[in-house]
Order: C-alpha cells, then sequence, then structure tokens
C-alpha cells in the first residue's frame, strides 16, 4: 500500500444540515502507532511511540533524534528500515521503523526514558528547560537572513497549496521550509504539529542540508517551546506559525537569538521576538 493510501481511511457518517439528514461516506486523516527502535552494537532498543498520520516515517525518525541530539549528522544514520519481525502481521510491520545507527553502541538514554509514548496532540517534551538546551550545546544563531513581511504574509497559502491531504480530509497539522524568498522547499503532513516538524526537519537531516541557517520554518497551529527547541537544533532562524506561540517558545526565541513570528494570517502577523530580520511591508502602490 502506498504512503497516500495509509494516510487516510474511510468511514460512514450522518450529516445534519438545514433541518435534514443525509448518509455519507468521508475521509479522514489516519492515526497509527509508530514505535521507534534504535539499533547499534547488535542491541535494539524502543526509544519512543508516538500517534501519528502514515507517511515519510524514516523522516520522522530521524527528525524526532536529531532534535533530541541523539544524532547531529546524516553520517550518524547508517540505514532506517521497517521492522521485519516475523511475529508482527503486514499491516503492524509499518508501524515499527529501525534505525541502525553508526555508532558501536547504544547512546546513554536516561534522559528520554519518560518518552516512551508520546501523543500527536502534545509531541515529544523537551527536556526541561533552557538550561538543558545550553548543556547539550545549542549556541545562538547566527545573524541568517532578512526577510520581508510581504514574503512571510506569502507563507500560509503557500503551505495550504502544498497540503494535499488536508484537502481530502480536513483533519492534518503542517510544516514547512522555506526559503528566505518564500520559495516553498520542504512540506510534510501530520495530525500532530510536531510530527510534521520532524518530518520536515528529518528530510533536512537525510539530505545532508543542514543547519538550516538561510531558512524559514511555518508551522499551523501554534509554536510551542518543542517546535523551537526542533528548529534551534536544526538552526532554523525564523519560526511561524498561525496562531499563538507559547510563553516558554518566546523565551527560546529571545534566549538563543530566534525569530519568532505568530498569528500569521489574513494579512497580518506579530513578531514575539527577533524583529531585526524583518523588514516593513511595501507600502500601497509599490511592487
Amino acid at each position: 500500500m502506498s504512503e497516500r493510501a495509509r494516510s487516510r481511511t474511510r468511514a460512514r457518517i450522518t450529516t445534519f444540515e438545514d433541518g435534514r439528514t443525509r448518509e455519507r461516506s468521508d475521509q479522514l486523516a489516519a492515526e497509527e502507532p509508530l514505535e521507534i527502535r534504535l539499533v547499534a552494537g547488535g542491541r535494539t532498543r524502543t526509544l519512543a511511540v508516538t500517534m501519528r498520520t502514515p507517511g515519510s516515517d524514516f523522516e520522522l525518525a530521524a527528525g524526532l533524534l536529531h532534535g533530541e541530539r541523539i544524532v547531529t549528522d546524516r553520517a550518524d544514520v547508517q540505514r532506517i528500515r521497517y521492522c521485519t519481525d516475523p511475529d508482527l502481521d503486514t499491516a503492524q510491520q509499518y508501524n515499527v521503523v529501525s534505525v541502525e545507527l553508526a555508532v558501536p553502541e547504544l547512546p546513554e538514554l536516561r534522559g528520554l526514558d519518560r518518552h516512551s509514548f508520546t501523543s500527536s496532540a502534545c509531541g515529544v517534551c523537551g527536556r526541561a528547560g533552557l538550561e538543558s538546551l545550553e548543556s547539550t550545546g545549542c549556541e545562538p544563531l547566527p545573524r541568517g537572513p532578512d526577510v520581508t513581511a510581504d514574503v512571510l504574509l506569502r507563507l500560509p497559502a503557500r503551505m495550504r497549496e502544498g497540503q494535499g491531504i488536508f484537502e481530502a480530509t480536513g483533519g492534518l497539522h503542517a510544516a514547512g521550509l522555506f526559503t528566505a524568498d518564500g520559495d516553498l522547499v520542504c512540506l510534510r503532513e501530520d495530525v500532530g504539529r510536531h510530527n510534521a516538524v520532524d518530518k520536515v526537519l528529518g528530510w533536512a537531516l537525510l539530505e545532508g542540508r543542514l543547519p538550516l541557517f538561510d531558512h524559514v520554518l511555518a508551522v499551523s497551529g501554534r509554536s510551542s517551546y518543542e517546535i523551537a527547541q526542533k528548529a534551534l537544533v536544526a538552526g532554523v532562524p525564523i519560526v511561524c506559525s498561525v496562531s499563538a506561540p507559547s510563553s516558554l517558545a518566546v523565551d527560546v526565541a529571545e534566549r538563543f537569538g530566534m525569530t519568532l513570528v505568530g498569528f500569521l494570517r489574513e494579512g497580518r502577523f506579530n513578531v514575539y521576538a527577533g524583529r531585526q530580520r524583518i523588514g516593513s511591508p511595501a507600502p500601497v502602490g509599490e511592487p
């Protein structure tokens, strides 16, 4: 079954409208568990089980590992594959991903024990506090690109144009990676905002494009601490969302020199940190 087919399912529903009812078929965004396993030195360990929309699973696993600093470069990942355990039925084999690391033994994971299960709503939480980001080697981001307000205002529409599954189901978040000129580089969808971000950043890792110092990350929904953390580790200097940021997301942006934009919709937006990277909109009548 193709990724596109696995990302959606059908259901019989009853529609109430104008005092009438109608039975019909509808498409839903699929939500299934994904178990992510680490393999090294002949040992295997489950890192996390996350609820996600099937599709781009290898990118999701790579992005999660990068955000948690388990891998920092494409060379750290030897191979990613679906589980071929004969004890699993065929359908479940596509819900288990093994990441083979290019190290002689499994890394120390004590700080991640509480990530044994994560939901698509909450994502994988950051390891408690700004100090922990600094202790793992995160530093303030370089100046990065300047972007115009007009470019930012075009991002939601460009992201929506690429949301094929959302158009069919109406039930998915999206994350889009853009150039400073507003060109879409990569877009991924998922029932969880954090998963969508992991898929985009995992794509960048596997393609050897990190760090993303010259790019803009746009997300549907709100910007949380976890999303700001993932963007920081990947080197993304500008993060935009169509809804509000959390207070911790603003703290991360201020501490590490990121630009954080919220309520990017309907021709307006708010800048919560890093105003210096954003130029003013063009006056009316000028290109």
